[in-house]
């Protein structure tokens, strides 16, 4: 299993969505979630049918963070043009990985 990296310090288990429909399902269907999930590439998120708010990192291609959201429920969020990924992990998850906007990200394993 992948792991989500910043500085050599492990933030959280990853998976990645490769697939167009991995990302288009994302985090649907789930009641909750431990760790993150990558959608590469993607440039927005929605929330819609989502069972609970979650925390989304835009990122650069080089995995650098662009800007973080927290998104309720039953939401549309707007294209980040310069992002190229983006992170999701269960709404509070940043502010415990105490992820911010410059952070350089890694993916290491898997």
């Amino acid at each position: 299993m992948p792991w989500l990296l910043r500085e050599g310090e492990v933030l959280a288990a990853l998976d990645v969505a490769h697939t167009v429909r991995a990302r288009t399902r994302g985090l649907l269907g789930r009641d909750g979630y431990e760790g993150a999930l990558l959608l590469r590439p993607a440039s927005s998120v929605h929330t819609l049918g989502m069972r609970f708010p979650i925390d989304v990192a835009f990122c650069d291609k080089d995995l650098v963070v662009l800007e973080t959201v927290c998104m309720r429920r039953w939401r549309l969020g707007r294209p980040r043009f310069r992002a190229r990924c983006i992170l999701e992990a269960e709404a509070g998850a940043f502010g415990r990985w105490n992820l911010h906007v410059g952070d350089q990200l890694e993916v290491k394993g898997g």
